[in-house]
């Protein structure tokens, strides 16, 4: 099943998207374990991501030949647990944080490659810095030692709605544009998953983040 989910997404995105840039796909594997995400990685995938750190320290030493991100919200406490351990830290969703990971970064003598999570939707169920303060937060982030922002990150709200979603994809392609034009090395536009990443990769990300749609629905008993 496996083989076959990753294969399926392999074509869709071979393209890259809508502006022919190439698609970071990222296996976002909470609840399943190593042996299951180390058979993704022989399929082909290569990078994969846990949102809780605690999943994260579970399976770090047994899931070979991958890189690692990390997608979930990140309190503060739980930084030394992940620098210089994850590639990247996608949910950078504040000031403190961001200036945790550098204290952190700093003391290991190491740069750790975040992303700033934008807010997109407005919504108050989902943490995020608001749009109109993108660009300021990044640029205080700049002046952090450690850290080096590579990017934006959002979660499009639970719509049914594809204008909607389409404009939100949008607006964050907007931010990303005007940020990488005054100078930043940005990589990833880490919008979209398992049940929106078409419009997403549509829209302007280059990045997804997909779970179910690789590994199968998941078991929360």
């Amino acid at each position: 099943m496996i083989s076959e989910n990753l294969n399926a997404i392999f074509k869709e995105i071979e393209n890259g998207n809508n502006l022919g840039e190439k698609i970071n796909l990222i296996g976002a594997s909470k609840m399943n374990d190593a042996e299951t995400i180390n058979r993704a990685i022989e399929c082909g995938l290569k990078i994969v991501a846990e949102n809780r750190v605690q999943e994260f320290l579970q399976k770090v030493d047994f899931v070979k030949n991958a890189r690692w991100h990390f997608i979930g919200h990140l309190q503060t406490n739980k930084v030394k647990y992940l620098v210089g351990k994850v590639d990247v830290i996608h949910s950078v969703d504040s000031i403190k944080l961001a200036e945790e990971i550098s204290k952190v970064a700093t003391k290991k003598g190491i740069i750790q490659k975040v992303l700033c999570e934008v807010n997109i939707g407005g919504e108050l169920s989902k943490s995020g810095i608001s749009p109109e303060n993108a660009e300021e937060v990044v640029k205080e982030i700049a002046l952090l030692k450690g850290v080096k922002c590579v990017g934006l990150m959002a979660m499009l709200p639970h719509s049914q709605d594809q204008e909607l979603l389409k404009k939100l994809c949008l607006q964050m392609r907007a931010i990303y544009d005007k940020l990488k034009g005054d100078g930043f090395e940005f990589e990833y536009l880490s919008v979209g998953m398992s049940n929106d990443y078409k419009i997403a990769i549509q829209n302007g990300s280059n990045t997804i983040r997909i779970g179910s749609a690789i590994f199968g629905a998941r078991n929360y008993l």
